[in-house]
C-alpha cells in the first residue's frame, strides 16, 4: 500500500507522495527553502486513511512562468474583437517528507 497525502494550495488539490515534484501557483519563498503545507486534508498509510491533522514538508526547487494563454474575444457583425494573453506565475516544488 503507497502512501500518499491531499494537501491543498493554491485552491487547488494535489495527490502527492515523497519524493513527488510537482508545479504550483506561485508560493512566497526563495528558491531551495523548506516549506511546510499544513492544508492537509487526508493521509493515506500503513493504518488506513486519516482526514486532516498533519503537515508535509516540501523543498522549493524553482520559481517560473507558465505557458502563454491567449484570451480572444469577439462579437459577430460588430467590428469587436480583443486580444489578450496570460502567464501564471509558478513554483515547482519537491515533496520531502509527510507527517
Amino acid at each position: 500500500m503507497s502512501t500518499y497525502a491531499v494537501i491543498e494550495t493554491g485552491g487547488k488539490q494535489y495527490k502527492v507522495s515523497e519524493g513527488d515534484v510537482l508545479n504550483v501557483e506561485r508560493l512566497a519563498a526563495e528558491a531551495g527553502s523548506a516549506i511546510s503545507f499544513d492544508k492537509v486534508i487526508a493521509v493515506s498509510g500503513d493504518n488506513g486513511l486519516t482526514l486532516g491533522g498533519s503537515a508535509v514538508q516540501a523543498e522549493i526547487v524553482e520559481h517560473f512562468r507558465g505557458p502563454k494563454l491567449v484570451v480572444f474575444k469577439r462579437k459577430r457583425r460588430k467590428g469587436y474583437r480583443r486580444s489578450m494573453g496570460h502567464r501564471q506565475e509558478l513554483t515547482k516544488v519537491k515533496i520531502t517528507g509527510l507527517a
